[in-house]
């Protein structure tokens, strides 16, 4: 082991501070980019956990967050999907905005919203029915009129299981509660294509939503990509659902408020972290300037007790390090157990241990004047 960890691991007290900083540094840019990456997770959580291995949008769409109604395509290109031969299935994602009215208690304000109506189809392994739908909600579903709805959108609708409110002028009743599909903008009900037919929303066949294509072998989904982009004839475009997944984080990202907020925490991260990391340090440095005067009296070489600081320094960010990852993970099961999705992207993961380690760096080298008080001759005094 060496004299920096050893000093870390016996004085730990001392550099308590300093890893707290770099901990919660990097919380508060991990925990803003988790909660903006479960945003885009929520609002396309039919789509990324559906069946599709290829989906077909509009040709000018880069992204399906803001998409709005370039996202859909004409009615006559679902059958043209048909024609390449490694399609299995096709159906388009259908959908509508609605006022919602719930029927509360006596004595209860009646709560009015809009919301977002998705529709999937309810037969076993359907390409729309998502995959972590539960065999009790695709049942549930085959009602005809009832819906179900994220839990984090039930006190915002006035409604729990089993209660009922009026979509459209019809009744519906909720009969089945999901997770992982939160929305910060408008709540969104899921019911079956059935069920979206009886309330009067008849979909237009000359436009369609995204299609959601199911090919013989996922694993030629960029294959099959390519083959149908090339024949598109610049009606639609096709996406693997993982590069649309990407594309929909990617957009998000780009959001000038979005990246506004992220900038300001990694700024804000860096100056906490310096500042109070690099006087820690100090502190620690002066602490135990005798023991660093008698390495001098010793015959080691200042550049030598630079390079003790800046290990040491170094071994202080990856604990801060480890303290981040950690404070992340439980607040991920914190949101997880409220209904609140959260994602981390490698990249950004890679980019926050990158930032604590150099702000680790430059708080040690900060630190480095106080070695010039490590004289030997001080050990006289």
């Amino acid at each position: 082991m060496s004299l920096a960890l050893s000093t870390l691991f016996y004085e730990w007290r001392r550099y308590t501070a300093a890893v707290v900083a770099l901990a919660f540094s990097g919380l508060l840019i991990l925990a803003q980019v988790g909660m903006f990456t479960g945003i885009v997770s929520g609002i396309t959580a039919t789509i990324d956990r559906s069946r599709a291995d290829v989906i077909v949008m509009g040709p000018k769409v880069e992204a399906m967050v803001d998409s709005g109604p370039g996202a859909g395509v004409p009615g006559r290109v679902l059958p043209l999907i048909y024609l390449n031969p490694n399609v299995t299935e096709v159906q388009d994602l259908q959908g509508n905005g609605s006022m919602w009215m719930n029927n509360p208690p006596p004595g209860q304000k009646r709560k009015t919203d809009f919301v977002q109506i998705w529709t999937v189809d309810t037969r076993p392994g359907a390409v729309t029915l998502p995959t972590d739908y539960t065999e009790a909600t695709r049942v549930a579903l085959l009602e005809p009129l009832s819906v179900a709805i994220d839990r984090t959108s039930l006190a915002r609708l006035g409604v729990k299981l089993n209660d009922s409110a009026v979509i459209n002028g019809r009744t519906v009743r909720v009969r089945a509660v999901l997770d992982g599909y939160p929305s910060i903008n408008q709540a969104t009900v899921v019911m079956s294509r059935d069920s979206y037919r009886m309330l009067g929303m008849k979909r237009d066949p000359t436009r369609l939503g995204p299609l959601m294509v199911r090919i013989k072998d996922p694993a030629k989904a960029p294959e099959v990509r390519d083959q149908l982009n090339k024949a598109s004839g610049g009606l639609y475009r096709a996406w693997t659902r993982s590069e649309l997944s990407k594309a929909n984080e990617g957009s998000l990202m780009k959001e000038q408020i979005i990246g506004v907020f992220l900038g300001f925490s990694v700024f804000l991260g860096f100056l906490i972290g310096v500042g109070i990391t690099s006087q820690t340090l100090r502190g620690a440095v002066l602490a135990n300037i005798k023991e660093l005067a008698s390495l001098r009296a010793l015959g080691v070489s200042m550049g030598s007790l630079r390079k003790l600081v800046l290990e040491l320094s170094i071994w202080v960010g990856v604990v801060g390090l480890a303290f981040t990852f950690l404070f992340t993970w439980l607040i991920s099961l914190l949101a997880q157990n409220a209904g609140v999705p959260m994602g981390f992207p490698m990249t950004w993961i890679v980019s926050v241990s990158i930032l604590l380690l150099v702000i680790s760096v430059v708080s040690g080298a900060l630190s480095l004047g106080v070695l010039k008080k490590s004289q030997p001759a001080d050990l006289l005094r």
